[in-house]
């Protein structure tokens, strides 16, 4: 996936000002900044949520449009803060939504499921509970195995778990960095939280303004940052040296 001098504005103001970034196939990119960076913008560019001004978005070599966003989204996993479920469905009627769409057979949809959910640790009978009735934790593992159920290509993760308890938290952050290793696609993060970003990903992306100000592993930010908005930023979250 990729993005080429990509400009958005909203209003007179622009959101992202020229962008030029590229997940690698298997690369797990964090995107940090501010509120307001332009993070969560840049994510809705990639699934075609929106549109660019200017510039180009890519996915997989080609140039994502009017006329092929619905065939490419279908290559792509999203999830955001709070897992997005559809309160009207069970865990089981949100996460085979999309497959039964696509015309899959049941017994194509239950192979799938058990696989996810084995990988995500969700026991099978929360399946049959509604969102209201789940933990935060078991919506987001919910999310998640939705996003993965058609197996994408690529995988956009908005906050993921910026509404969960510390606790909770932590326990999901090493079942994601687990998921991502294992089934090595293609992902992009956002969140705020640059000790959570070093520690799913070695190439971090601080957005400022609109604009990239510097992209690399977390000790390259720490020793050797660009300007004095990556110093102020580092040094006011200061990241534990356990998740270094």
């Amino acid at each position: 996936m990729s993005l080429h001098g990509v400009w958005k504005s909203f209003g007179t103001e622009p959101v992202l000002a020229g962008i030029d970034l590229e997940a690698r196939p298997g690369e797990t990119v964090a995107l940090i900044g501010a509120s307001g960076c332009g993070k969560s913008t840049l994510l809705r560019l990639a699934i075609g949520l929106a549109r660019p001004d200017r510039g180009e978005v890519r996915i997989g070599g080609t140039r994502l449009d009017a006329g092929n966003v619905l065939a490419l989204r279908r290559r792509i996993g999203y999830v955001i803060q709070g897992g997005g479920l559809f309160p009207h469905l069970t865990g089981r009627g949100n996460v085979t939504l999309q497959a039964r769409y696509l015309g899959w057979d049941d017994g194509r949809i239950t192979g799938r499921l058990a696989e996810l959910a084995a990988l995500t640790h969700l026991p099978a009978e929360l399946f049959d509970r509604y969102p209201a009735e789940l933990s935060g934790g078991q919506r987001q593992r919910i999310s998640l195995i939705r996003a993965l159920m058609p197996d994408p290509d690529l995988l956009l993760l908005d906050e993921p778990l910026g509404a969960l308890d510390p606790i909770v938290r932590r326990d999901l952050q090493d079942e994601l960095r687990e998921i991502f290793s294992s089934l090595r696609k293609t992902v992009m993060l956002v969140t705020h939280d640059l000790a959570e970003a070093a520690f799913f990903s070695r190439r971090l992306v601080l957005l400022a303004g609109g604009r990239i100000v510097q992209e690399g592993p977390l000790s390259e930010l720490e020793e050797r940052p660009a300007e004095v908005f990556v110093q102020r930023f580092v040094a006011a979250q200061r990241p534990p040296e356990a998740l270094r």
